[in-house]
C-alpha cells in the first residue's frame, strides 16, 4: 500500500493494525452445545443464501410489548421461548444461514416453564421475566452450554458458576436462550483476521445483506438481535466490539463504564478496558438490560466503584425531549471516510439542533498514534496475564491451560483453526513478560492520562460538553477471508480506553446497510447519554428490520 494512503488514514485516526481496536477488539469470549453450529469446510464456506424467511409473528417486539401479553395471558414465557428457537432454526441455521448462534440452551424451555409458574403464582422478578436473551459465547453460564469463545480449544468447557452477568440475568428472570457466535477470541488472535469468523461457529453474516460482514467481536450478538432471533443480547467490548456490530447491524448497543458491568466468568482480553454490555433494538430495551446486569460484584472488584453510581432502573433517564438544552461536541477528527456516512451525520447534527440541543462544531479530539500504540502494548501484555488466569480455573478435562497451550493448539488444528489467518497477536502477546514490566506500567499510565485527562475530560471541560458526537462506523464491507477486513472509520478507541460510557443509535442507511451514530462521556454518565440517544431515537426512527438480501441494493 502506497505511504500517501496509509498516511491519509493517519489524519483520520485509522490504519489497518488498528482495525482491532477501533472495531473488533470484544470484551470476551465463549460457546458450544448440544445444538451447536458445525465446522465449516475450511477450504468452501457456504455461500450466502438467498431465500427469505417467513414472516414471524414477534418480529421486532419491545421487552414491553412482550411483558404487556404475558400479564394479559396472551403469551407465556414458555410460547416466547418456543417462538424464538424455531425462528433461529429457520434463519440461523437454514434459509439465510446466518451463523449468529453458536447453540441454543437445552434448558431453556424449563426455565420459561419456571417463570411462568412463578408468574401464575402472582410473583414476577421485573421487567426482563421471561425474556429470552443471548449471550456471546465468551461469557460463562453455569449450564448444559459450554463457554469456548469460538475456539476448538475450548470445546466441551462447562462452566462450574455462572458469570456475574449471567447470575444477574437469572435472578432479573431472563431466559438466557443460547451462545452467540463471535470473531474468534474476541478478535484478538490475528492482525488480518475476518470479523465473525470463529472456529466453532464459522462465518457470521449481515441480515442486511448476507455477502457483508456483521462487525466483531459481538458479530453473533449484533446479527442475531437485529434478526429478531432473541429479545436482547449480551455483547462484550475492549474496543469497538459492543458499538461496531451494534451499528453495522441496525441496533443499539451500549458499552457501559468500566466497572458499572461485571467481569467475573468472562473470558478476558483486557482487565483495563473490558466490559459486557447490552444489545437492543430500541434505546428502551437496551436501558432496561443495563439495570438488570449492573451494580457490585465481590467477583470484579472494579465493580465496587459502581456503588452509589449504578441504577438498577435506567428507564426514568428516557425521555422523548432529551435533546433539548444538552450541549454536544462534534468530533469531526472521525469524519471524512465515506461522504456518504458524513451526509447521514451533517442530517442528524441538523436534526439535533431542531430539537433544541447546542452544538459545538468541531471540537478537537483524536485518539492520536501515541494512544494507539499504548493501548496496543497494553492489550498484548494483559491479554497474555488475563488469558492465563482464566483458563488455570477451568475444569481439569480442559487441556489448554496457557496462552502457549493455546498457541500449540491451533498449530496443530490448523485446517480448522487457521484456515483463512494465523496467530499472529497470540505469538506477540506470548513474548511479553509480566504486569510488572515497566514498559507495561508506562504504556498503562500513557494510554490512561491520553484518553482521560488530556482526552474526553479535557474536551468536555472546555466546551462544557454533555456528550461527544461522532459516526459510530461505516456500512458493512463484503466478508473478505482471503485478505481479512476492510475497515473504513470508527469512534470507539477512546472511549474505551479511557474506560468511559459510549452509546450507538441507528443513525440512517447507505446502500441499504446501517450506520450508527456515536454518543460517548465522561465516567458513569450512562443517564446522560441514555436521555441524548432516546432523545435522537425518537426524534429521527431510523430502525429497519433487516431483509436477508443476498448483495446490497447499490440502486438504494
Amino acid at each position: 500500500m502506497p505511504d500517501r494512503d496509509h498516511d491519509e488514514r493517519e489524519a483520520r485516526g485509522v490504519n489497518r493494525r488498528d482495525f482491532l481496536r477501533y472495531t473488533a477488539i470484544g470484551g470476551v469470549i465463549a460457546a458450544a452445545g448440544p445444538l451447536a453450529c458445525g465446522t465449516p469446510e475450511p477450504s468452501a464456506p457456504p455461500a450466502a443464501a438467498t431465500s427469505t424467511p417467513a414472516a414471524f409473528d414477534l418480529e421486532e417486539w419491545t421487552v414491553a410489548q412482550l411483558q404487556d401479553a404475558m400479564r394479559a395471558g396472551r403469551l407465556t414465557a414458555r410460547a416466547i421461548t418456543e417462538r424464538y428457537l424455531p425462528r433461529i432454526e429457520a434463519v440461523d441455521r437454514q434459509g439465510p444461514e446466518l451463523r449468529s448462534v453458536i447453540e441454543t440452551n437445552p434448558e431453556a424451555r424449563s426455565i420459561a416453564d419456571t417463570l411462568d409458574q412463578e408468574r401464575k403464582a402472582g410473583r414476577t422478578r421485573g421487567p426482563l421475566h421471561g425474556i429470552p436473551i443471548l449471550v456471546k459465547d465468551n461469557i460463562d453460564t453455569a449450564d448444559r452450554m459450554t463457554t469456548t469463545a469460538g475456539s476448538l480449544a475450548l470445546a466441551g468447557s462447562v462452566a462450574a458458576k455462572d458469570s456475574g452477568v449471567a447470575a444477574r440475568l437469572r435472578a432479573a428472570g431472563a431466559v438466557i436462550l443460547g451462545k452467540a457466535n463471535l470473531s474468534e477470541w474476541a478478535n484478538f488472535r490475528s492482525t488480518r483476521s475476518s470479523s465473525g469468523w470463529s472456529g466453532r461457529g464459522g462465518q457470521c453474516r449481515n441480515p442486511y445483506a448476507l455477502d457483508r460482514n456483521p462487525c466483531g467481536s459481538s458479530s453473533g450478538s449484533g446479527a442475531a438481535t437485529s434478526a429478531n432471533l432473541c429479545a436482547l443480547a449480551i455483547g462484550t467490548e475492549t474496543d469497538g466490539s459492543i458499538v461496531c456490530p451494534s451499528s453495522s447491524n441496525g441496533v443499539v448497543g451500549i458499552k457501559p463504564t468500566l466497572g458499572l458491568v461485571s467481569r467475573a466468568g468472562i473470558i478476558p482480553i483486557s482487565h483495563s478496558q473490558d466490559t459486557a454490555g447490552p444489545m437492543a433494538r430500541t434505546v428502551t430495551d437496551a436501558a432496561v438490560l443495563l439495570g438488570a446486569v449492573g451494580g457490585v460484584d465481590p467477583r470484579d472488584e472494579a465493580t465496587a466503584a459502581s456503588h452509589g453510581r449504578a441504577h438498577a432502573d435506567y428507564t426514568p433517564f428516557l425521555d422523548a425531549a432529551g435533546l433539548k438544552g444538552v450541549r454536544l461536541g462534534i468530533a469531526r477528527h472521525y469524519f471524512g471516510f465515506h461522504e456518504k456516512v458524513d451526509a447521514l451525520m451533517d442530517a442528524a447534527i441538523a436534526e439535533m439542533k431542531r430539537q433544541g440541543a447546542e452544538v459545538v462544531d468541531p471540537i478537537d479530539i483524536q485518539p492520536g498514534r501515541e494512544l494507539r500504540e499504548a493501548e496496543q502494548l497494553v492489550l498484548l501484555y494483559e491479554f497474555k496475564a488475563d488469558l492465563n488466569k482464566y483458563l488455570e480455573g477451568l475444569a481439569a478435562t480442559v487441556k489448554a491451560r496457557t496462552l502457549e497451550d493455546l498457541i500449540a493448539f491451533d498449530a496443530a488444528h490448523a485446517r480448522e483453526e487457521m484456515p483463512y489467518f494465523g496467530q499472529e497477536l497470540f505469538v506477540q502477546a506470548q513474548e511479553k513478560g509480566p504486569l510488572t514490566s515497566r514498559e507495561y506500567l508506562d504504556a498503562l499510565a500513557k494510554s490512561k492520562r491520553l484518553a482521560r485527562q488530556e482526552g474526553i475530560d479535557a474536551v468536555m471541560d472546555k466546551h462544557h460538553l454533555d456528550a461527544i458526537v461522532a459516526p459510530t462506523g461505516g456500512p458493512a464491507w463484503v466478508t473478505d477471508l482471503v485478505n481479512g477486513d476492510h475497515f473504513g472509520g470508527g469512534a470507539s478507541t477512546l472511549a474505551a480506553v479511557a474506560g468511559y460510557p459510549h452509546i450507538t443509535v441507528p443513525c440512517g442507511y447507505v446502500f441499504g446497510l446501517p450506520v450508527g451514530i456515536s454518543f460517548f462521556g465522561r465516567a458513569w454518565s450512562e443517564p446522560t447519554l441514555i436521555k441524548v440517544a432516546f432523545g435522537f431515537e425518537q426524534a429521527t426512527k431510523h430502525r429497519q428490520a433487516p431483509k436477508f438480501l443476498p448483495t446490497a441494493d447499490l440502486m438504494v
